[in-house]
């Protein structure tokens, strides 16, 4: 299995190939069509990420001592933004996902291409999933 790192740097040569942002919201959409569906019991409040302008749910699960997300959003770009972050951050350790500097966001110039509340509602997908990795972070420690 690939490193956060790699996985970060297959995502930079991804985008890189795209000249223009029109292409790289393109190839978001179509990542967002390839995203495993999430279970229909997790789209609910429960599971929805505050500080999105859409609606975002984010389910993690803990096993073999990794973390597993599954995620599902109403607008496509959205979804497409998730999707990369389940790529880079999922199935890894809690203190995996809490040590990683996401730097392939800045890389591929996804920060300063999305409105202001694009912008908030990536910034509130990775604290959730971080959020996430620190409660089983926790648990772990108690066992």
């Amino acid at each position: 299995m690939a490193t956060i790192q790699e996985v970060q740097e297959e995502i930079i040569n991804e985008f890189v190939v795209f000249d223009d942002w029109m292409d790289r919201y393109n190839y978001l959409i179509e990542l967002s069509n390839k995203l495993p569906e999430i279970d229909s019991k997790f789209k609910n409040n429960n599971y929805l990420i505050r500080g999105c302008q859409s609606k975002v749910w984010l389910n993690a699960e803990y096993k073999n001592g990794k973390i597993l997300y599954t995620a599902d959003s109403d607008a496509i770009i959205t979804k497409g933004i998730i999707a990369l972050l389940i790529r880079v951050l999922s199935n890894r350790t809690p203190q995996e996902i809490m040590d990683t500097d996401l730097k392939f966001i800045d890389a591929i110039g996804l920060r300063q291409n999305l409105s202001p509340t694009r912008a908030n509602g990536l910034l509130s997908m990775i604290k959730q999933m971080k959020l996430y990795a620190l409660a089983y972070n926790a648990r772990e420690k108690k066992t």
